[in-house]
Formats: structure tokens, C-alpha cells, sequence
């Protein structure tokens, strides 16, 4: 009695052929060696990129515009000194921060070889008085004058804590200011001569100055410059007092980047990683066109995108990128040497100025795998499958062309 066939048998699509019957060929065994030796080389290719790193970007909605922005400054000026050099900082909203030099940046005056001043004095008006020239400052009824820039003449009948008094050389310098008074070097200025700004201001006229320092800026459009002179606003707009850059043709707004950035200042054991970001791109930037520059203004325009890192070791780095175009002017306008069909406007201040515009998108580029186990499992078994099906095919073709051949030579 037969035994009754299984029917797995009837659903086997790997059907085999008897070993006495199957014919082994030449080219069958070259066909063979070939497609072993690309295998190899494909699933070693796919094990090198299942162990390789990748960072892949993501462009997302910032969430953050409501936090404020570092910036980070190292600006070398080797031909103004740093008793005249100013900061300022203004955005969009309306916000205005003049001076800021005097909080959180640090001023390094350089001689003219661009070395550090290093026995230099910290040098304010209003601080130590030199000589007295006969005026006891301390007489509880002495009340400087301020030349004119205040209305003094109804001291005499008010009493002392009303009057109106400039009793040091920045109470003179700020009553000029408001008055729109140029100031110059305050010579003649009785609280400026015996204080020694007079000396010292004119003293620095040959000098240089290093900025570093860090601010913090709200994240929409705006400006910061640097400027000659103290900075004030009124109904017309926002000035400088001008009077001593204009009178020493000497001075200018040559300058060297040695570094810009914005965003939060990414940690040392991090730069490395992401050195590939453009962070800084302005670093190491000179400044210092072949030509009288005294009446001259440097643009900078910043578009500034923020940017988060995220690594397999769970390490995150905050900052942003940013590119930079490059802009200058003459203050005296006219033709532009390099382009003759350019026009340039006439006025400004001369200075360095860098506006900056933030992006609405954050980039987060991720540390990822360049392939999952699964992908790498079936890239394997794809490139196997790939290869002997290719082989098969070939080795069909060459047995069938031999054949034919071989066939008709016999005739």
C-alpha cells in the first residue's frame, strides 16, 4: 500500500534536481567565485555602515523666542582709544542700552605696535583729584559750574540740595550731552583739568583698544555698534558726541575680529564636536583698507539661526550659526571706487556695526546610527538574494550560449 503523499510536498517551491543529472561547468564555478567575493564585499561595506555615526538635521519652529540671546565679542581697535570708544545696543522693540561698554566688557588699552598697556591706569572721569587749584570740593557749599549746559542761574535761591551743580568732569560731560554741547577734550573745564581727563584723554589719542566681554540681546532685530563719543537719544534719533574723533583726523575704525559669536559659548570638551558649525564665521577677520578710513562707516549683517546638538552619550550643546555679510561706506558719500554705478549716501557715524536678524526655525541635529539592526539584517539579506539571483541569470545566459555553439561546431 503507497503511502500517501504529504502536502507539503505540493506546496515546495525549492524543487531539487538529482545530483547525477545536474552539469557543472567552467563558468559556472568563475560565475560562483564572483558573486561570493562581491557578497563579501557588500556585507562588509553594510557592517561598516551599521557601526558609522551620522547627524541628521531637523528644521523646527523655535519655542525659545522668548529667552534672551548671548553674544560674545573680542574686537581689536588699533587706532582708537578706549577713553573714546563706545557701545550701544538697540533692537526693533524699541529697547536702547547705551554705554555698555562700562558693564560686563573688559577694555585693554594698546600702544601703537598693538601690545597691552600693562601699567596703564583705570582711568573715569569724576575719580581721583589731581589738584584742587585753590577749590576745596569737599566745602559742603561748593557748586561747580557747568558752563552753560545748565540753567544755573536761580541757584542763589534755592536751597543746596536743589541747585544745580556739576561738582566732577562726568557731571560736565553729561550736562554737555544733554545739552547737545560738543565736549571735546573738556580743556578749560575746571573739574576735567584737575581731575586729569584732559591729560590722560589726550595721552590715549595714539593708542588702541581691545574689547572682550559678553551681553545679552533679545531675540528680534536690532544693531550694536561700536561708535566715538558717548551715545544719546532724543526726539530726532540716537547720536554721538562726535566733536573729539572729528577733531583728530588721526582716528579710525580699522579693525580685527577675533572673535564673534551668538548663542551660549559652547564648552571645551564640546567644541570639537562641533567644529563643523558655523558658529564663528567672522573670526579672525582684518580690517584695514589701503585708504584714509576717518570718515568711514563697517557694516556687518548677521542672520543668525539658533541650533541645538544632541549626542548618543545623551550630551546636548546649545548655540547658534550664523552668516555675515560685509558692508562699507564713506560718510562723504559719492561713487563707489570698485562699483561706478554705486551711489553712496552722504552722513552716519563712523563706527563698526553689526545687525543681526534671528531666525524664526531652529536647526536640532541629532547623533543617530546610520542604520538600525533591522535595516542592516535586510540590507544583508537583499544583497545576498541580489547577487545569487544576478549570478543565477548569467550563469544561465553563458550555459545556454556554450551549448548553441558547441551544437552547431558538432554539425
Amino acid at each position: 500500500m503507497m503511502m500517501k503523499k504529504s502536502t507539503l510536498l505540493s506546496i515546495d517551491a525549492f524543487s531539487k534536481t538529482e545530483e547525477d543529472v545536474r552539469i557543472r561547468t567552467k563558468s559556472g564555478g568563475i560565475i560562483t567565485l564572483t558573486c561570493v567575493l562581491i557578497t563579501c564585499f557588500l556585507l562588509v561595506n553594510e557592517w561598516i555602515q551599521f557601526n558609522s555615526i551620522v547627524i541628521r538635521p531637523d528644521l523646527v519652529v523655535d519655542r525659545d523666542r522668548q529667552l534672551k540671546l548671548d553674544i560674545s565679542l573680542d574686537v581689536t581697535f588699533p587706532s582708537v582709544p578706549c577713553g573714546l570708544l563706545n557701545l550701544d545696543l538697540m533692537d526693533k522693540a524699541g529697547e536702547l542700552e547705551l554705554n555698555i561698554l562700562e558693564s560686563g566688557f573688559t577694555k585693554t588699552r594698546l600702544d601703537s605696535h598693538g601690545n597691552s598697556v600693562h601699567d596703564a591706569e583705570t582711568f573715569k572721569p569724576g575719580g581721583e583729584q589731581k589738584g584742587t587749584s585753590g577749590i576745596d570740593i569737599t566745602d559742603p557749599d561748593y557748586c561747580g559750574s557747568c558752563y552753560g549746559a545748565l540753567d544755573q542761574g536761580r541757584n542763589a535761591e534755592l536751597p543746596r540740595e536743589s541747585k544745580l551743580c556739576c561738582q566732577t568732569c562726568e557731571d560736565v560731560r553729561n550736562a554737555y550731552l544733554d545739552a547737545e554741547w560738543a565736549f571735546y577734550d573738556g580743556k578749560d573745564i575746571a573739574q576735567c583739568e584737575r581731575e586729569g581727563y584732559v591729560e590722560k584723554i589726550n595721552e590715549q589719542l595714539s593708542e588702541g583698544c581691545r574689547v572682550q566681554g559678553e551681553a545679552l540681546l533679545n531675540r528680534i532685530e536690532g544693531a550694536i555698534h561700536f561708535s566715538p563719543g558717548r551715545g544719546y537719544e532724543n526726539k530726532h534719533g540716537h547720536f554721538h558726541d562726535l566733536s573729539l574723533y572729528w577733531k583728530n583726523p588721526q582716528l579710525n575704525f580699522n579693525h580685527v575680529i577675533n572673535h564673534l559669536s551668538f548663542g551660549k559659548s559652547v564648552e571645551t570638551k564640546a567644541k570639537g564636536r562641533v567644529s563643523a558649525a558655523s558658529t564663528a564665521p567672522l573670526d579672525g577677520r582684518e580690517v584695514a583698507p589701503e585708504r584714509d578710513t576717518h570718515k568711514h562707516q563697517f557694516s556687518y549683517f548677521a542672520k543668525i539661526v539658533p541650533t541645538r546638538y544632541e549626542y548618543l552619550d545623551k550630551m546636548v550643546v546649545e548655540t547658534a550659526q550664523f552668516s555675515a555679510s560685509v558692508h562699507d561706506r564713506p560718510l562723504m558719500g559719492g561713487l563707489d571706487r570698485d562699483h561706478p554705478n554705486t551711489i553712496h549716501q552722504v552722513g552716519g557715524t563712523p563706527g563698526v556695526y553689526v545687525y543681526f536678524e534671528m531666525s524664526p526655525l531652529k536647526v536640532i541635529n541629532r547623533e543617530q546610527h546610520a542604520q538600525t539592526w533591522s535595516t542592516f539584517l535586510l540590507n544583508c539579506i537583499t544583497s545576498i538574494g541580489g547577487v545569487l539571483a544576478v549570478g543565477t541569470v548569467m550563469d544561465k545566459v553563458l550555459y545556454k550560449a556554450q551549448t548553441s555553439i558547441w551544437g552547431k561546431k558538432s554539425q
